[in-house]
């Protein structure tokens, strides 16, 4: 214990924050296949990626794309949640961090679309953003 742990309220306050800024594949899975309408994926990757495989209902908005001109025009009543190949990309932060900046609500998918598959949820491919399958049956979450 060379490092004593935070007082439970302090804890309790730095775990709230971090799950406010960041969700996880099977929370995002829950959400999509119950419908919830407050949220937008938006899959920050080139759109060459986006068509080879992306979350189902996931828009192709590449962050490199992102500018106060065309965040203009996005709903601030939403809440966005950007994504990328994973833990070893970038471009969902990039992404993030640019939407944050024009004022929009945002949240990062912890690990990206590697994460995404090796939970074994649904992909879409194509340009279109498709949606969540009728018959998906989502597996049991470990944590």
């Amino acid at each position: 214990m060379a490092f004593p742990p935070a007082e439970p309220q302090q804890s309790a306050q730095r775990l709230a924050e971090k799950l406010a800024h960041y969700a996880d594949a099977w929370d995002l899975a829950t959400d999509l296949a119950q419908g919830v309408d407050a949220i937008v994926v938006i899959d920050t990757r080139s759109e060459q990626h986006y068509q080879h495989g992306h979350i189902p209902g996931a828009v192709s908005f590449p962050h490199r794309l992102m500018t106060a001109e065309s965040l203009a025009a996005l709903d601030r009543s939403k809440v966005y949640i950007t994504y990328c190949d994973g833990i070893g990309c970038n471009g969902s932060t990039k992404g993030a961090w640019k939407l944050a900046s024009a004022g929009l609500r945002v949240k990062e998918l912890i690990g990206g679309l590697d994460f995404w598959q090796r939970d074994q949820h649904p992909l879409a491919a194509g340009t279109e953003p498709g949606s969540w399958p009728q018959q998906s049956s989502q597996p049991e979450c470990g944590c």
